[in-house]
C-alpha cells in the first residue's frame, strides 16, 4: 500500500491533521489565541518572559535507526524545557518549526507531533503555533522555541556561584552520553519496554532510553530558584563543559569530588559500560539535561546530590584538585 508523503498534501491538509494532536494542553499561563493565526497570543503572569530555542537535525542529533519520530519529538522538548528550568522559570508555551524533505512520510510527521505533544503535557507547555518548510533531499530539522515565566523571581543565572557554595546535581549523569556510546558501538536496543532492574540488560536499555526520550526533571528548577539557588545550569553538553560555563560567568573555581561523581556512576551506568567508561560519561557525557546548582551549604533541597563546592580562584572545574582529560561536547569541534 502506498504511503503517504509529506508532497502529497497541501501545508493546510497537514496542519489539518497535527493540530488536534496538540490540543488540550493547559498550562500556568493564559493563551487568549493559540494557532491558526499569524501569531499567537500568550499572557505574561509575572510580566517578564524567559525564552530560549533548540534544533535538531536529522543524522547529526538523531539517526532514524535509532529514534522513532515521537523519540525526536520527547527529546526536542526536553532539551528547551530544560533550559527553561535552568533560569528557574515554569515552562508556559512552544513554538514547533519543522523543515523536512517532501519525500517524509506524513506519518513521521504525525508521530513526531504525538511525541512533541505528550512531552508539551507533561511540562503544562501548550502548543501556541509554529511553522512549517520544506527541505533539501533527506533533510529533517526540528526546532522549538519555548517560553517560560519566573513568577515573579529573579532568574537564576551562570554567574551567582559564590566562593563556600557548593555544587549539586537533581537526576542523573552520564546516562544519555552512555546510550550514545552503546549506540556507536553497535550495542542497539532490544527491550525498552521493561522496566529498569539490576541487571544488565535493565541497564543498557536504561540508558537507552536517556539518549533517544529522556525526560528532564523541570520542576525541580523553580524549586530550586525558591530554596535559593545561585547559579543553574542544564547539562547539556557535559558537565565538566557545563560546570566551566558557570565557573567563568561567577569567576570561581569548582571543585568536584571524585568519590561523589564514582557514586553517580556506579550501578545501571558501571553495569552497561564498565566502570572507567561510566566515570568519563559522568564527566563529558552530553544531553542528559539533569539540572546542576550551587547553592548555600544549608540551602541544598532534598533530593539535590553535592557533588562538590566552590572556592576563589581562578575559574576551572578540578577532579580531586586536577583538572579532567575529558572536557565535553562541542557542536562544531565534537
Amino acid at each position: 500500500m502506498p504511503r503517504t508523503r509529506l508532497r502529497d498534501l497541501t501545508e493546510g491538509e497537514l496542519l489539518e491533521q497535527l493540530f488536534p494532536r496538540f490540543g488540550g494542553i493547559t498550562g500556568p499561563a493564559a493563551v487568549p489565541l493559540g494557532p491558526g493565526d499569524d501569531a499567537a497570543v500568550l499572557a505574561a503572569p509575572s510580566g517578564s518572559v524567559v525564552l530560549t530555542t533548540d534544533s535538531m537535525v536529522r543524522g547529526r542529533d538523531w539517526r532514524d535507526d535509532w529514534s522513532s519520530a515521537r523519540e525526536v519529538g520527547l527529546k526536542v522538548v526536553a532539551q528547551n524545557i530544560a533550559d527553561i528550568a535552568a533560569m528557574g522559570a515554569v515552562p508556559t508555551g512552544l513554538l514547533v518549526a519543522l523543515a523536512a524533505d517532501p519525500e517524509t512520510e506524513v506519518a513521521w510527521a504525525l508521530e513526531l507531533a504525538e511525541g512533541i505533544a505528550q512531552a508539551a503535557g507533561e511540562a503544562g507547555a501548550p502548543v501556541l503555533g509554529g511553522d512549517l518548510s520544506s527541505a533539501a533531499s533527506g533533510t529533517v530539522v526540528v526546532a522549538i522555541t519555548a517560553t517560560g515565566d519566573l513568577e515573579g523571581r529573579p532568574p537564576v543565572c551562570r554567574d551567582g556561584a559564590r566562593p563556600g557554595d557548593v555544587v549539586a546535581v537533581r537526576g542523573g549523569l552520564g546516562r544519555s552520553g552512555g546510550g550514545l556510546q552503546l549506540l556507536l558501538a553497535g550495542r542497539g536496543r532490544t527491550h525498552l519496554d521493561g522496566e529498569p532492574g539490576g541487571s544488565e540488560q535493565a541497564a543498557h536499555d536504561l540508558c537507552l532510553v536517556h539518549r533517544t526520550a529522556g525526560s528532564p526533571p523541570w520542576r525541580e528548577g523553580p524549586a530550586a530558584a525558591r530554596a535559593g539557588a545561585t547559579s543553574m545550569i542544564d547539562v547539556s553538553d557535559g558537565l565538566v563543559r557545563d560546570l566551566g560555563r558557570v565557573a567563568r560567568a561567577s569567576g570561581v573555581r569548582v571543585e568536584l569530588d571524585g568519590q561523589a561523581l564514582r557514586v553517580q556512576a556506579d550501578g545501571p551506568l558501571t553495569r552497561a559500560l564498565g566502570a572507567d567508561e561510566a566515570l568519563v560519561q559522568v564527566l563529558s557525557g552530553g544531553e542528559e539535561h539533569s539540572l546542576v546548582a550551587t547553592f548555600a551549604p544549608a540551602d541544598v533541597p532534598a533530593g539535590w546530590q553535592v557533588l562538590g563546592s566552590c572556592a576563589a580562584g581562578e575559574p576551572a572545574v578540578l577532579v580531586d584538585g586536577t583538572a579532567p582529560e575529558v572536557i565535553g561536547w562541542d557542536h562544531f569541534r565534537g
